[in-house]
């Protein structure tokens, strides 16, 4: 028997779980309960990550203590766990005096053996705020590539990482301030101490996906730079030992979360040991796995195997990426009622159906997955309601009608019983190697036979004939049997309907081991409907009730003068005093934390971009207007908002059908040119 540790990344506690999030959580839930059902020791732990400056503002913006803060978030997102069937362990926060104790640990420990080094850089800091910036409250145009709108730490369209120092025209998306230079003593970590062990570490067999390896050699072949492990107060976190005024960064503390959450379960659980599964002469005997997103594998790959090497722990066995989720095949929209909250979900849905939904979808690949609404409903309808249910519901009656629920004392088909009960194997591979979407496939297959072989016997015809009652028995006795199977095999993905399932099949267990036991003999219980089909109403309903949940957000925002009215309509006896200027649009972004609005960088012809906030982020998604030429009112005061400053207005149209219409230009009007 194995013992293993896994953790999924820990949610942020600055807002709610929902569906994007939600991939990871499944995923690593269908893998633990796999490994479970395989006979192997497995603990389940995860925390919410609880420090840092965004979580700060919040809480001031909430007018509670950041403390009141995280907890009320934790609590939200337990409950969604809970009702999407998310087994934890132990679900924990950093902000615990474990954490605390772990990360002071391992600073003293790297401290100790010259790994931490001090010196004095130059930060960006908000004089409208009174703080330094972290990174993501500074946005500016990526100095590789130039792309507009990055944050402070790394370009999402080019990939690369830097400073917030080395932005062009950053600018505070807390008070749309332009940062000004302060100089501050700061703590790194020596992170190129470790490059040769990294280099081993990472490409060792299985620790890393291959596609993640490539990405890795890029930041190697750039060379390894000391991390800034440091943040200036103000800030909520742990205060660096020996020190006045300064926190570990949340990505030092964050991961140490692990830890924390798992030596809180070994303290009120028996025979469970932290050091068999942390210190570095263990590695052996145990194992541990991280299931991330792509996004954090910088932290995962490179920070935290060195952290761990060089304070005496082990490193993990194996770290486990997957992509984002997009919806309709798009980035998941508020306006289009496409971005989902777990809460909002469970109200219309069960989690089962998201929960095998994204199991047929997932692979040991780092790649984004789509929730295709339709394909959806289709999918659940078709594989668990008119294959799987479909074979005990087709024969259950007969069973318990003309048999009182006893099954035949022998199986007629034993090849074909044998061959779906073969086919575990392949599947307990594929639930291992994280190859779900190939087990949902067999699984599929499985049932597929099943209903082929009831469909050639038709049991509810031979039910009329006389002298077919031993052979209706066995018919249906097959197909039972054949349905426990497919219970064990789905039991990892679709807990709630497996433990129904045994109540009808009155058994105790689903282990993989149990498949091999048939059910001869044996008494079953009245079939009761274990799955409903999905209607499309309901899918209508989940997507009109996110969208009210994005106007309820909006009349909030109405309230706040940092978002409301900063392009609204212009009247034509307006039109003579404003200066009107034909405009590109470079880029145009969601903004995060706005919801009417998107963000542009408009090339009006002068030496920089402009940067613009319209408030018509319910009419379009950014891809309609990228590269488009626009109007833009250019003789404006720069007005300061919460995102940044806007120095423009994009010129729109009242159209009775669709609300608004941004008014665009042919391609060839030039741009820089004044419209009369």
């Amino acid at each position: 028997m194995r013992q293993i540790l896994v953790t999924s990344a820990l949610p942020y506690a600055n807002g709610p779980i929902h569906l994007g999030h939600l991939v990871e959580y499944i995923q690593t839930d269908i893998w633990v309960r796999a490994m479970k059902a395989q006979g192997h020791q497995v603990t389940y732990v995860c925390a919410d990550d609880a420090h840092g400056t965004a979580i700060m503002l919040k809480a001031k913006e909430n007018g509670v203590s950041p403390e009141e803060q995280i907890a009320t978030v934790k609590a939200s997102h337990e409950t969604d766990f809970v009702k999407f069937l998310i087994d934890f362990d132990n679900y924990y926060s950093t902000h615990s005096e474990e954490n605390r104790e772990f990360s002071e640990q391992i600073y003293q420990r790297l401290k100790s053996r010259g790994h931490i080094s001090t010196q004095d850089v130059e930060q960006l800091f908000d004089p409208e705020a009174g703080l330094f910036l972290a990174d993501r409250f500074v946005k500016g145009e990526c100095p590789k590539c130039q792309a507009t709108e990055q944050y402070g730490d790394n370009c999402e369209v080019c990939g690369t990482t830097y400073n917030a120092t080395e932005l062009k025209n950053p600018y505070s998306t807390l008070s749309g301030a332009t940062p000004v230079l302060k100089t501050s003593e700061h703590y790194f970590f020596n992170l190129p101490d470790f490059e040769e062990f990294l280099q081993k570490w990472t490409h060792e067999e299985g620790r890393l996906q291959e596609s993640i390896n490539n990405k890795l050699q890029e930041w190697f072949d750039t060379g390894l730079a000391k991390w800034d492990i440091s943040r200036d107060a103000p800030y909520f976190g742990f205060k660096i030992p020996d020190t006045e005024d300064k926190y570990f960064y949340v990505w030092l503390d964050a991961p140490v979360g692990y830890m924390a959450s798992f030596k809180n379960l070994c303290e009120r659980t028996e025979g469970l040991n932290f050091d068999d599964y942390w210190l570095a002469e263990n590695a052996n005997k145990t194992e541990l796995y991280h299931f991330i997103g792509k996004d954090i594998v910088y932290f995962h790959a490179l920070f935290w195997p060195a952290m761990l090497e060089g304070s005496n722990y082990r490193t993990p066995n194996g770290i486990f990426s997957h992509g984002f989720l997009t919806v309709n095949g798009k980035k998941m929209s508020k306006s289009r009622g496409t971005f989902i909250q777990a809460s909002t979900y469970i109200e219309h849905l069960s989690p089962e159906y998201l929960r095998y939904y994204f199991a047929s979808k997932l692979s040991d690949k780092v790649e984004d997955i789509n929730l295709d609404l339709e394909d959806f409903m289709q999918k659940v309808n078709s594989d668990l309601v008119g294959k799987v249910v479909n074979i005990a519901s087709r024969s259950a009656g007969f069973i318990v009608k003309k048999y009182d629920g006893k099954l035949s004392e022998q199986c007629i088909e034993p090849e074909l019983v044998a061959d779906i009960v073969r086919t575990g194997d392949e599947i307990a591979t594929a639930y291992e190697n994280r190859e779900f979407s190939r087990a949902m496939r067999l699984i599929m297959q499985c049932a597929d036979k099943a209903n082929e072989y009831i469909d050639s016997k038709k049991p509810w015809a031979l039910a009329k004939e006389e002298g077919t009652e031993q052979e209706v028995q066995d018919v249906c006795s097959v197909a039972i049997n054949i349905f426990r199977q497919l219970m064990v095999y789905l039991a990892p993905v679709l807990p709630e309907l497996t433990n129904n399932a045994k109540a009808f099949l009155n058994i105790d267990e689903l282990s993989f081991a149990s498949r091999h036991e048939l059910l001869l003999g044996h008494q079953i219980n009245k079939f009761k409907p274990l799955m409903q089909r999905i209607e499309q109403s309901q899918i209508e309903a989940m997507i009109e009730a996110s969208k009210q949940s994005l106007q309820s957000n909006e009349k909030q925002a109405d309230k706040n003068t940092d978002e409301t009215n900063t392009d609204d309509f212009i009247s034509i006896d307006d039109f003579a005093k404003v200066e009107m200027t034909v405009a590109k649009v470079l880029a145009c972004n969601h903004v995060e934390g706005a919801d009417k609005l998107l963000q542009f960088s408009l090339d009006v012809g002068e030496d920089k971009p402009r940067n613009v906030f319209s408030g018509i982020r319910k009419f379009y998604e950014p891809e309609q207007l990228q590269g488009k030429k626009v109007i833009c009112v250019t003789n404006l005061a720069p007005r300061k908002m919460k995102f940044g400053v806007s120095e423009g207005m994009i010129l729109s149209a009242g159209d009775p059908k669709t609300g608004l219409v941004v008014i665009t230009l042919p391609e060839e009007a030039k741009v820089g040119d004044k419209l009369a």
